[in-house]
């Protein structure tokens, strides 16, 4: 489900009631855990925590007019979201995840390369938290030029 909202604000507004408080939720322990560095922004229909075209001028190699991406979080039709494109850049990122999960979650990690899927009432927000301040934004800078480069 891809929205057109321009701010996250607008995002959080036009979910469903049944989905707002743990986006909500989700969406504050990002900012507070966030690297110094990114922003909020609104992108591909999500809200998006990027790297701004103020700190990263050549912006995301696929779209240069869009910042680069960092994190992502969307709500699904059974599933919220969570994009981190740090954890599919970094095996030790990727290992922690799958280290983590199990303590903070029962059931099986269901994950795709950079992204997360949780049930809407199992989002674990102390894991999310921990896992957002894990990775600095020039760690992340550097990550993603080495992978462009290869």
């Amino acid at each position: 489900m891809t929205s057109t909202a321009t701010t996250p604000e607008q995002y959080l507004n036009e979910l469903p009631e049944d989905r707002q408080e743990t986006m909500r939720t989700l969406h504050e322990t990002i900012l507070a855990n966030l690297p110094e560095g990114c922003a909020p922004s609104m992108q591909y229909g999500m809200i998006s925590y990027v790297v701004p075209h103020g700190r990263y001028p050549a912006g995301y190699h696929c779209d240069p007019k869009q910042a680069l991406p960092f994190i992502s979080i969307a709500s699904q039709k059974n599933f919220i979201a969570l994009y981190h494109m740090g954890v599919y850049a970094s095996p030790e990122l990727m290992e922690w995840v799958q280290q983590e999960y199990p303590k903070h979650c029962k059931g099986k990690l269901d994950m795709g390369k950079s992204c997360i899927r949780f049930k809407p009432a199992q989002v674990p927000m102390a894991m999310i938290g921990e896992l957002v301040g894990k990775m600095s934004v020039e760690a992340w800078i550097a990550l993603y030029e080495s992978a462009l480069k290869r």
